[in-house]
């Protein structure tokens, strides 16, 4: 079954003057957090015919908010433009979809899911996470604005709603008889320009007992790790626990629970409900992370400051990594054409000269070439052909899997690096 909306458009928040304000608590935005230059959108893959051509370049200048902390970008594009039609598909990374698989069936034990409940994802992608659901007969709605990405959902009769979420498709799902028993909203909370709107969609879509949970990279982890990557123009927000929990209480959701996780190089789940659910407390995780995130500094601006000087430092070491294997006749490649990894060759400077090519396992980016670096993209089969000296694993948060699958590189003795978050040879 599918169900299609007609699109409607997204609220604005598009910041044009000379001070930006913030996206959460209209402060106005006056410290950098990191200054990554001009970049094109990093899921715009090239043709052959494209990369003749001039390409649009966008800062990517992030501030911290000094009332809320919110990291963020400004919105020079929007999201009708980047998700519309787009590159990425999460089925194409074992590991998630094993993650979301664990997801589901520890769901449907802690929630008692059944055949009477009902799931909304938002952002649910083609259908990656939904379609354990759908194996287990609990009911449930995809929301996906990229028609391309959503039509695959479609393909594996999960039901998804072609459309950006915020409150005004949300109250059109409760007026036609839907509210879910538990909203998933993973990796999408970075990509909302009016977080307001959306959250109070969920608000708006949640079930009375109904469970929120979301999924996104954590801040504190970003910092630590020196994940200067992970930034895009595609990602406006970057979340610290303390800042998710005050947006969530502001438009009526309690978060009352929290796992930390390994995936994207670190990442928070937090549980929410509606507030007056006071009969779900708030448990104790929720307090130990605020210490732990005060401990790390994520409440004194000081330490945002100090993220720039780190990036810096990284960038010259993979350039002299990469200069030094050019002058040695060594030859280097890429394995993987993710959106990190656009961000890292861009603000690095990196094109054909020093990364000769790279290769995706997505069939959708063979042929094309990275955006602003103009990097060829290959099947992963290429690798095999041309036995590179060096392959840069450009998503490494998949680092484990990208390396049993690399293992046959060892024949002609490649070694393979990874760039954050330090340059690191380590095979």
């Amino acid at each position: 079954m599918s169900v299609v909306a007609e699109s409607v458009p997204h609220p604005s928040t598009t910041l044009t003057g000379l001070e930006p304000s913030c996206r959460f608590c209209s402060d106005v935005l006056r410290r950098t957090f990191v200054d990554l230059g001009a970049s094109p959108l990093c899921e715009s893959f090239l043709s052959e015919r494209e990369r003749r051509g001039p390409e649009s370049h966008y800062p990517l200048h992030v501030y911290v908010c000094d009332t809320c902390f919110l990291v963020q970008l400004e919105e020079f594009v929007s999201p009708e433009q980047i998700f519309s039609d787009y590159a990425y598909f999460s089925s194409y990374s074992e590991s998630w979809l094993d993650h979301s698989q664990r997801y589901v069936a520890d769901m449907i034990e802690r929630l008692r899911l059944d055949e009477t409940s009902l799931v909304v994802e938002l952002a649910s992608n083609d259908g990656y996470l939904l379609q354990y659901f759908v194996a287990e007969s609990i009911p449930c709605l995809g929301v996906e604005p990229a028609i391309n990405v959503a039509r695959v959902a479609i393909e594996k009769d999960v039901p998804t709603v072609v459309d950006f979420f915020g409150s005004l498709l949300a109250e059109r799902l409760v007026a036609s008889g839907k509210q879910a028993d538990l909203i998933v909203a993973n990796n999408v909370l970075a990509q909302v320009p009016d977080l307001n709107d959306f959250v109070r969609g969920i608000r708006v879509l949640l079930a009375p007992g109904g469970t929120v949970t979301a999924e996104f990279p954590h801040l504190m982890r970003l910092v630590e790790g020196n994940q200067y990557d992970t930034i895009y123009h595609e990602h406006f927000s970057y979340f610290g626990f303390g800042t998710i929990e005050r947006i969530f209480a502001e438009h009526g959701l309690c978060v009352f629970d929290v796992d930390e996780l390994p995936t994207h190089g670190g990442s928070l789940r937090i549980y929410a409900r509606h507030d007056a659910e006071t009969w779900r407390p708030v448990r104790s995780a929720v307090m130990e992370l605020h210490e732990t995130e005060r401990r790390a500094g994520l409440r004194d601006p000081g330490r945002y400051v100090e993220f720039g000087r780190q990036v810096e430092a990284s960038k010259r070491a993979l350039l002299h990594f990469l200069i030094e294997a050019a002058e040695a006749n060594q030859s280097v490649v890429g394995y993987g054409a993710p959106g990190k990894g656009n961000t890292l060759l861009n603000y690095c400077g990196i094109g054909p000269d020093l990364l000769t090519y790279t290769v995706d396992r997505n069939p959708h980016k063979h042929g094309c070439f990275l955006p602003g670096s103009r990097i060829p993209v290959h099947p992963p089969e290429r690798i095999a052909q041309t036995k590179p000296d060096f392959i840069l694993i450009l998503p490494w948060n998949l680092r484990d899997e990208i390396v049993s699958q690399l293992a046959y590189t060892q024949e002609w003795g490649a070694r393979l690096v990874v760039p954050i978050p330090r340059v690191e040879v380590i095979a």
